[in-house]
């Protein structure tokens, strides 16, 4: 039996399942109107290109982490490819095939269930739950395509060394995890909260499946993808709350006094 008709019923299944969160929240579609998805498209685009400069001290801290982040996992980068090139996975050292579309199958998967079941049904919410994925989708491709220009890493298929930055090629971020993790959390945080559980088990789950494929097929370093989700869940909360969407995080930055001298500084958030 070929593997790769196998994997269909599994983004089939996944589809049903993102379909089951439409049903569970379309009693939302009398909630208060949001403003609608690609309602003035180019004044979020020059926001998003621009949002930098009006980022305070929790934005900066939260870039601070990510770059840390990334360079965290760049670490082991090298252990992570050995990982995935011995043994069962050892013809990944050869093979030129990346399985890029099979890997974005889930993703378009998870856009076209969104959009067909909403459709049916005619829930305004899933509609617009669609509209915002497909621009975070466009804002993250544009963004992905642009570091991938100015950074040149070359991949895991076509050298050993991780360090090789500048060297022509296309590898960082991952576009697959970005696009994913795009999707991902727009599914993940918008509509009802009696079932946010399985949305976030859903959307950052397909985030976290999509990037283990890439790195099973040796298409991308650990850190491409842990760059591809920071960039991906940032993308998609920046169309969210431009459009009223997104569930609320509290987060809070304090200095406690210690007894004796000292301070310590401690940082807290609250999932809704």
């Amino acid at each position: 039996m070929n593997l790769n008709s196998c994997r269909w019923p599994l983004y089939t299944c996944a589809a049903v399942l993102v379909c089951i969160t439409q049903v569970a929240t379309a009693q939302d579609a009398g909630s208060e109107p949001k403003t609608p998805p690609f309602s003035g498209f180019l004044t979020d685009v020059k926001e998003y290109a621009t949002a930098p400069v009006r980022w305070d001290s929790t934005d900066w801290m939260y870039f601070g982490g990510t770059l840390s982040a990334i360079a965290a996992s760049h670490h082991y980068d090298d252990q992570v490819r050995r990982h995935f090139t011995i043994g069962q996975y050892a013809g990944n050292l050869t093979s030129t095939n990346t399985h890029d579309l099979q890997d974005i199958a889930p993703t378009v998967a998870a856009v076209g269930a969104t959009w067909l079941y909403s459709g049916l049904i005619r829930n305004s919410n899933g509609q617009r739950e669609t509209g915002e994925m497909l621009e975070a989708g466009v804002l993250a491709t544009a963004a992905t395509y642009a570091m991938k220009f100015a950074v040149r890493r070359v991949g895991p298929q076509d050298t050993a060394d991780s360090t090789k930055f500048g060297g022509g090629g296309n590898t960082f971020p991952s576009y697959h995890s970005t696009l994913a993790f795009t999707v991902g959390t727009v599914l993940a945080e918008s509509g009802s909260d009696d079932v946010r559980w399985l949305r976030r088990l859903l959307g950052y789950g397909l985030g976290a499946v999509t990037s283990y494929e890439r790195l099973k097929h040796n298409a991308h370093w650990l850190s491409d993808t842990v760059a591809g989700a920071a960039l991906g869940i940032s993308t998609a909360h920046f169309v969210m709350n431009r459009h009223g969407s997104a569930v609320q995080w509290t987060s809070r930055l304090n200095v406690i006094p210690l007894n004796g001298g000292g301070a310590m500084l401690t940082y807290s958030t609250t999932l809704p």
